[in-house]
Protein backbone atom coordinates (compact mmCIF):
# COMPACT_ATOMS: atom_id res chain seq x y z
CA UNK A 1 0.00 0.00 0.00
CA UNK A 2 1.05 3.96 -0.82
CA UNK A 3 1.68 6.02 1.76
CA UNK A 4 0.20 9.04 0.07
CA UNK A 5 2.59 12.57 0.40
CA UNK A 6 5.40 10.97 0.90
CA UNK A 7 7.84 14.01 0.83
CA UNK A 8 10.28 12.40 -0.83
CA UNK A 9 7.80 12.39 -3.96
CA UNK A 10 9.15 8.39 -3.86
CA UNK A 11 6.36 5.59 -3.21
CA UNK A 12 6.35 4.24 0.18
CA UNK A 13 5.48 0.59 0.29
CA UNK A 14 4.61 -1.45 2.89
CA UNK A 15 4.40 -5.56 2.78
CA UNK A 16 0.87 -7.20 3.37
CA UNK A 17 2.05 -8.47 6.54
CA UNK A 18 2.86 -5.36 8.47
CA UNK A 19 5.28 -5.65 11.97
CA UNK A 20 5.70 -4.20 14.90
CA UNK A 21 5.97 -0.74 15.55
CA UNK A 22 9.52 -0.14 17.81
CA UNK A 23 9.98 3.02 19.88
CA UNK A 24 12.62 4.93 21.06
CA UNK A 25 11.76 7.59 23.30
CA UNK A 26 14.40 9.95 24.54
CA UNK A 27 12.89 12.11 27.80
CA UNK A 28 16.25 15.38 27.30
CA UNK A 29 14.37 17.37 29.40
CA UNK A 30 13.81 18.33 32.66
CA UNK A 31 10.95 20.38 32.88
CA UNK A 32 7.85 18.58 32.74
CA UNK A 33 6.98 15.33 33.70
CA UNK A 34 5.83 13.68 30.82
CA UNK A 35 4.02 10.60 30.48
CA UNK A 36 5.95 8.41 28.41
CA UNK A 37 3.87 5.42 28.44
CA UNK A 38 1.00 7.30 27.05
CA UNK A 39 2.90 8.79 24.40
CA UNK A 40 4.08 5.32 23.49
CA UNK A 41 0.39 4.12 23.54
CA UNK A 42 -0.45 7.16 20.97
CA UNK A 43 2.12 5.76 18.43
CA UNK A 44 1.13 2.42 19.07
CA UNK A 45 -2.69 3.26 18.33
CA UNK A 46 -1.86 5.43 15.00
CA UNK A 47 0.52 2.63 13.97
CA UNK A 48 -2.13 -0.08 14.11
CA UNK A 49 -4.96 2.23 12.50
CA UNK A 50 -3.12 2.92 9.43
CA UNK A 51 -1.00 -0.93 9.00
CA UNK A 52 2.34 0.47 9.49
CA UNK A 53 4.97 -0.87 11.42
CA UNK A 54 9.17 -0.14 11.57
CA UNK A 55 11.00 1.71 14.32
CA UNK A 56 10.39 5.41 15.38
CA UNK A 57 12.29 7.72 17.69
CA UNK A 58 10.05 10.12 19.75
CA UNK A 59 13.16 12.72 21.47
CA UNK A 60 11.42 15.33 24.34
CA UNK A 61 13.24 18.50 24.44
CA UNK A 62 13.30 21.91 24.97
CA UNK A 63 12.90 25.51 22.88
CA UNK A 64 16.48 25.85 22.69
CA UNK A 65 17.55 22.74 20.49
CA UNK A 66 13.91 22.42 18.49
CA UNK A 67 14.93 26.01 17.79
CA UNK A 68 18.54 24.68 16.42
CA UNK A 69 17.25 21.99 14.66
CA UNK A 70 14.41 24.27 12.86
CA UNK A 71 16.91 26.71 11.87
CA UNK A 72 19.58 24.02 10.50
CA UNK A 73 16.80 21.99 8.80
CA UNK A 74 13.82 24.36 8.17
CA UNK A 75 15.69 27.97 7.39
CA UNK A 76 13.47 29.19 10.41
CA UNK A 77 15.37 31.00 13.23
CA UNK A 78 12.53 30.12 15.92
CA UNK A 79 11.14 27.47 18.33
CA UNK A 80 8.42 25.17 16.95
CA UNK A 81 6.04 22.29 19.07
CA UNK A 82 7.29 19.73 16.76
CA UNK A 83 9.40 18.75 13.97
CA UNK A 84 10.04 15.65 11.96
CA UNK A 85 12.55 13.90 10.07
CA UNK A 86 11.31 11.12 8.19
CA UNK A 87 13.23 7.80 7.51
CA UNK A 88 14.74 5.41 5.14
CA UNK A 89 11.23 2.99 5.02
CA UNK A 90 12.66 0.83 3.04
CA UNK A 91 15.08 -0.05 5.74
CA UNK A 92 12.05 -0.21 8.21
CA UNK A 93 13.07 3.23 9.83
CA UNK A 94 10.09 5.56 9.88
CA UNK A 95 12.35 8.62 11.47
CA UNK A 96 12.86 11.07 14.12
CA UNK A 97 10.30 13.02 16.06
CA UNK A 98 11.34 16.01 18.10
CA UNK A 99 8.81 18.00 20.31
CA UNK A 100 9.34 21.13 22.46
CA UNK A 101 7.87 20.38 25.90
CA UNK A 102 8.21 24.20 26.30
CA UNK A 103 6.51 24.92 22.81
CA UNK A 104 3.74 22.20 23.75
CA UNK A 105 3.00 23.61 27.30
CA UNK A 106 2.69 27.10 25.31
CA UNK A 107 0.31 25.77 23.31
CA UNK A 108 -1.89 23.73 25.53
CA UNK A 109 -2.96 26.92 27.97
CA UNK A 110 -3.76 28.57 24.41
CA UNK A 111 -5.50 26.26 23.05
CA UNK A 112 -7.31 25.08 26.29
CA UNK A 113 -6.01 21.48 26.66
CA UNK A 114 -4.17 20.03 29.11
CA UNK A 115 -0.49 19.29 28.65
CA UNK A 116 -0.79 15.72 28.13
CA UNK A 117 -3.65 15.85 25.51
CA UNK A 118 -1.18 18.43 23.47
CA UNK A 119 1.62 15.89 23.65
CA UNK A 120 -0.95 13.40 22.67
CA UNK A 121 -1.58 16.11 19.42
CA UNK A 122 2.24 16.89 18.80
CA UNK A 123 3.53 13.11 18.97
CA UNK A 124 0.18 11.88 16.37
CA UNK A 125 1.14 14.90 14.16
CA UNK A 126 4.76 14.47 14.03
CA UNK A 127 4.18 10.36 13.75
CA UNK A 128 2.23 11.27 10.37
CA UNK A 129 5.13 13.87 8.92
CA UNK A 130 7.73 10.68 9.24
CA UNK A 131 5.00 8.87 7.31
CA UNK A 132 5.07 11.05 4.74
CA UNK A 133 2.38 13.11 5.05
CA UNK A 134 2.64 16.67 4.71
CA UNK A 135 -0.23 18.98 5.54
CA UNK A 136 2.11 22.19 3.66
CA UNK A 137 1.65 20.59 0.24
CA UNK A 138 -1.03 18.72 0.25
CA UNK A 139 -4.84 18.88 -0.58
CA UNK A 140 -5.99 18.96 3.26
CA UNK A 141 -4.82 14.82 3.13
CA UNK A 142 -3.28 14.69 6.37
CA UNK A 143 -5.95 17.46 7.81
CA UNK A 144 -8.67 15.04 7.49
CA UNK A 145 -6.51 12.09 8.16
CA UNK A 146 -4.81 13.59 11.66
CA UNK A 147 -8.58 14.60 12.08
CA UNK A 148 -10.39 11.38 11.86
CA UNK A 149 -7.44 9.30 14.33
CA UNK A 150 -7.78 12.23 16.86
CA UNK A 151 -11.30 11.37 16.99
CA UNK A 152 -10.82 8.01 17.19
CA UNK A 153 -7.68 7.78 19.23
CA UNK A 154 -7.55 10.79 21.05
CA UNK A 155 -10.99 11.48 22.03
CA UNK A 156 -11.59 11.47 26.10
CA UNK A 157 -8.03 11.88 26.73
CA UNK A 158 -7.55 14.32 29.66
Amino acid sequence: MRVKGAASGSDTRRTAAVRELEIVLLDNQRKRRVDRGRLRGVLHAAADALGVGGAVSLVLTGDRTVRRLNRDFRGKDKPTDVLSFPGPHEEGNLGDIVISVETAARNARAFTRTFFQELDILTLHGFLHVLGYDHETDDGTMDRLEARLRRRLLRGRA
